[in-house]
């Protein structure tokens, strides 16, 4: 009923400034322009397209035009042709201005949508709302939080913005391969993040891809990283915080890979659960090294490198850019200053864990 109402309000003004314009050919008042603006956003808020508004206003005109006073009163053609040319400019005045209050309600209506979705989001990620309001206005954005989710993050050089192209496209992408299936898709300081059911795993993949080739013309992401699948809305927030400890690790570690998979980093988090014993274990083992000369850094590298290798001489001194004879030599200078060899097997896991907890920990550009 309410939404009749406004459409007749419109139509009944309408044809009532078509019939003073016909009588007086004058143009329309400032306070009438605002007037239809304001009806224009009426019947915005009541649910009526642009295009059924002006369809209204058009029909009830053309119903209205023969009884309209200056057209029933004509007593000539000159006299009919300058009302029809008032009657078509007061016309084209009203339906641009019914357009104009249109156009500022959808505004106002998709800025506030996206400021309810970017709080959902925050709540979302950072589980800082309570759990059952948070499922209850998941809904709205066409996720059910009782289902077990995954979270994928990708990071560019240049932070993604809320209307990037990059973005859209992505989005585009998703949403005309596997439609509307409980994913979200949404920006979030600067990284692009994708929430997708278990069941739709291929999402999160296709997610990834499309980030890392987004195609010609459009940035790449420099990584994707992938959390674990868990339930309920807490999942969420776990499966994106390990999502981004994952990008963090792998920041930290220079490691090549551009997808990652949050289960297969399990490890660092261990190793970092406990960060004093890890500095310890780092200024124990690795601590002579500083005394070296040109430091700590070249044989820590060598450390990494030589197992990122498979402790094959000639890849890792291939690796590090150096000769098989100077990556002997700085085997050899490890061995001395720190006691561990790495030939052997123990010791050789303990340097390359005492490396892995230097790299995570800045050492040695970051004092213990």
């Amino acid at each position: 009923m309410a939404e009749q109402a406004a459409a007749g309000e419109l139509a009944e003004q309408y044809v009532g400034m078509l019939a003073e314009v016909s009588r007086s050919g004058r143009r329309l008042t400032r306070v009438e322009v605002e007037s239809l603006r304001e009806l224009g956003e009426r019947g915005a808020e009541a649910g009526h397209g642009l295009r059924e508004l002006i369809a209204h206003c058009m029909g009830a005109g053309r119903k209205a035009w023969t009884r309209l006073p200056g057209v029933a009163g004509a007593d000539s053609a000159g006299e009919l042709r300058q009302v029809g040319e008032a009657l078509l400019i007061a016309a084209e005045t009203a339906l641009a201005a019914l357009g104009e209050g249109h156009e500022r309600a959808q505004r106002l209506a998709v800025r506030q949508e996206e400021a309810a979705r970017r709080e959902f989001i925050d709540d979302l990620l950072y589980g800082r709302s309570d759990l059952g309001t948070l499922a209850a206005r998941a809904e709205r954005f066409g996720l059910r939080l009782a289902r077990t989710h995954a979270v994928a993050v990708a990071v560019t050089p240049q932070p993604y913005g809320h209307v990037d192209p990059v973005v859209r496209r992505v989005e585009r992408e998703l949403t005309g391969r596997f439609g509307e299936r409980d994913v979200l898709l949404a920006t979030k300081d600067g990284r692009l993040v994708c929430v997708a059911p278990e069941s739709e795993h291929a999402v999160l993949d296709a997610f990834a891809r499309l980030a890392l080739q987004p195609g010609p013309g459009y940035p790449p992401a420099r990584r994707v990283a992938i959390g674990r699948r868990h339930s309920g809305a807490g999942g969420v927030v776990r499966s994106f915080e390990e999502a981004l400890d994952a990008l963090d690790f792998a920041d930290r570690l220079d490691l090549p890979a551009e997808l990652l998979n949050a289960e297969e980093l399990l490890v660092f988090p261990v190793l970092m659960r406990d960060r004093a014993a890890m500095a310890d274990l780092v200024r124990t083992v690795l601590g002579p090294l500083a005394a070296a000369r040109g430091g700590a850094g070249p044989l820590l590298d060598t450390i990494a490198v030589q197992a990122e290798a498979g402790y094959v001489n000639a890849e890792a001194a291939r690796r590090l850019g150096v000769s098989v004879r100077t990556l002997g030599y700085r085997t050899e200078r490890i061995k001395a200053l720190t006691g561990y060899d790495p030939a052997d097997a123990l010791h050789r896991y303990t340097l390359e864990t005492a490396a892995m907890g230097a790299r995570l920990l800045g050492w040695p550009g970051q004092p213990l």
